[in-house]
């Protein structure tokens, strides 16, 4: 008696696409995924993250703390914790476009860019993630789609223990380290301890 013909699964998000192989083409030295029909070569390349650190700061108060944007998460991963406005790129844009259109769609934010703060790679998830400096044109904010909740938050306010990524506390640490500097070396992945920020905790310092 033959064994019975079990089901063909479904597919998954992260199969490869069908009709397509794992191999190394010919004039390469990495196995990529080619297509076994027209020898179509699908390359997986890391993604593009863009967004900022935003702040605000009431031209009518002299005395006023400078605040920054916080973006509650709404999806997963990490709903419900933290964020700075940031995301994929989209076709067709820059970085700078890109960061911007993140502050509208996550925090109806209008922001200008300053200059850029970082740029992390974060290996493991394949992302290079571009951070700018920016500053809110006025403070009216208001969750988007993909946001539960957004905040202007003063500096010691900080809900550090919530943060929904490392790279977060990354960027506010560099942020807070570059703020009052004019001109300053691009910042990059760090190291010691800033380098373990998980779970997410305030840095020593800042």
């Amino acid at each position: 008696m033959s064994a019975p013909t079990l089901p063909e699964r479904p597919r998954l998000p992260w199969d490869p696409p069908e009709h397509f192989e794992k191999r190394i083409p010919e004039g390469d030295n990495r196995e990529r995924l080619v297509c076994g029909r027209c020898e179509f070569i699908h390359y997986q390349n890391p993604k593009i993250v863009a967004g900022a650190v935003c702040t605000w700061r009431d031209p009518e108060d002299d005395g006023g703390k400078e605040k920054i944007l916080l973006a509650k998460r709404a999806i997963e991963p990490r709903k419900g914790f933290w964020t700075l406005p940031a995301g994929y790129m989209e076709l067709g844009e820059t970085t700078e476009q890109a960061a911007q259109r993140e502050a509208r769609e996550e925090a109806c934010a209008t922001i200008e860019i300053d200059r850029l703060l970082a740029m992390y790679s974060v290996a493991r998830i394949g992302q290079v993630q571009i951070m700018y400096r920016a500053r809110l044109l006025s403070a009216d904010v208001a969750a988007g789609p993909e946001s539960e909740d957004v905040a202007l938050v003063d500096w010691a306010d900080i809900p550090w223990d919530q943060l929904a990524f490392p790279t977060v506390v990354w960027a506010l640490a560099h942020f807070h380290e570059s703020r009052d500097k004019a001109d300053f070396a691009t910042y990059s992945n760090p190291t010691g301890d800033l380098a373990r920020m998980w779970p997410p905790r305030k840095p020593e310092g800042v």
